[in-house]
Formats: structure tokens, sequence, C-alpha cells
């Protein structure tokens, strides 16, 4: 009796670090590697973090369906955001949040305007002088519009058929890169 008693004990341990591991990724933290160079210098390829699947709300998806979703804050411009590609949403994309609900968007000459705006965004994050033209495209109501930080070598919103990420399709923020050891560091 004595050893079916120990099982037990060893059984529930492992039961407990199944659920504990299950609930940090599936609930708590998302684990993603960045497979392109479309978020340098931000993030290299090859990178590996970990983004906050609670930083804006709670999305319950089981076997491919939204189950349940609420939202307790607003995604922020500049945010660096993992979310499902609208197009594929089998896939996981990280990019920039530049756009906002609501908000009219364009591209001149490389710089993105908001609202027709003279003055363009800072993008004091872009490791290069941006170039190209866009829109100005309408920002639906709960849709983002996402653009990598290497802008020349992103495959973003911009070339998208779907060009706006719904809110139940963020994943999370990300939040610290923790790979490679000698990079680990906070994502602003």
């Amino acid at each position: 009796m004595k050893i079916w008693h120990e099982v037990w004990e060893y059984v529930k341990m492992i039961l407990i670090v199944i659920v504990v591991v299950f609930v940090v990724d599936y609930v708590v933290l998302i684990n993603a590697q960045i497979p392109s160079q479309s978020m340098e210098t931000t993030v290299m390829k090859g990178d590996r973090l970990f983004g906050n699947r609670l930083a804006y709300g709670f999305n319950l998806r089981i076997f491919g369906k939204d189950i349940f979703s609420t939202k307790w804050k607003d995604p922020e411009r500049f945010d660096v955001v993992i979310f499902r590609y609208p197009d594929d949403e089998k896939q996981l994309f990280i990019k920039r949040l530049i756009g906002l609900p609501g908000e009219t968007l364009e591209v001149r000459d490389g710089k993105v305007y908001i609202n027709g705006s003279e003055e363009p965004l800072d993008d004091s994050f872009v490791p290069e002088t941006p170039t190209g033209d866009f829109g100005p495209i309408e920002i639906p109501e709960d849709c983002y519009f996402m653009m990598g930080d290497n802008r020349e070598h992103s495959h973003d919103s911009r070339y998208w058929d779907d060009p706006f990420v719904e809110f139940h399709q963020i994943v999370g923020k990300a939040w610290f890169r923790y790979w490679p050891l000698t990079e680990i560091s906070l994502i602003h």
C-alpha cells in the first residue's frame, strides 16, 4: 500500500508540473523565434523571445477556434506585437504597430503620415531610410496596421491581401529577448 501512495505522490507532482507548464505556455507567455530580417535591428533573424499574452487582454483559442476574448488595454502605437497573420492564421508574425483603429494612414517617400498630418511619425527605430508610397488607407474599428522596422525588407500590412490585424488576432506583446545570450534584453 505504501508503494502506491508514493507512486500517487509522483504522479500528482508530474500532473501539477504539466498543468503549470500548459498555463504558462498557453495563457501567460508565448515563446517565439524571429524567422526573417523584417524587424531588424530591434530583433534579429534567429533571435528568441517571450511575448506577454496578457498585455492587452485574454484570448482563449482551442484547436484553431477563438473560444473567448476580452480586452482590458488597447495596443499602443509602436508596440512590437506578436499576432496571427491575417492571410493565414496558422502563421505567427511579429511587427510594430503603426496604425490605430479609425485612423487614415499614408506612406509618402517612405515616411508614415497619420490623418493627413504634415509631420511624419517618428521612425528613429528604422535602420535605413525607407522608400515608397502606400495609401491612403482607412483602418477599420478594432483593427491595426503593422509594419516591420526593416521597411525595405518587410512583408507587412502594405503587402497582405487583408492589410489589417484584428484585435482577436493579437497573441501578445513582445517582451523579452532571451537568445542569443549576448543580446538578452527587454523589447522596446
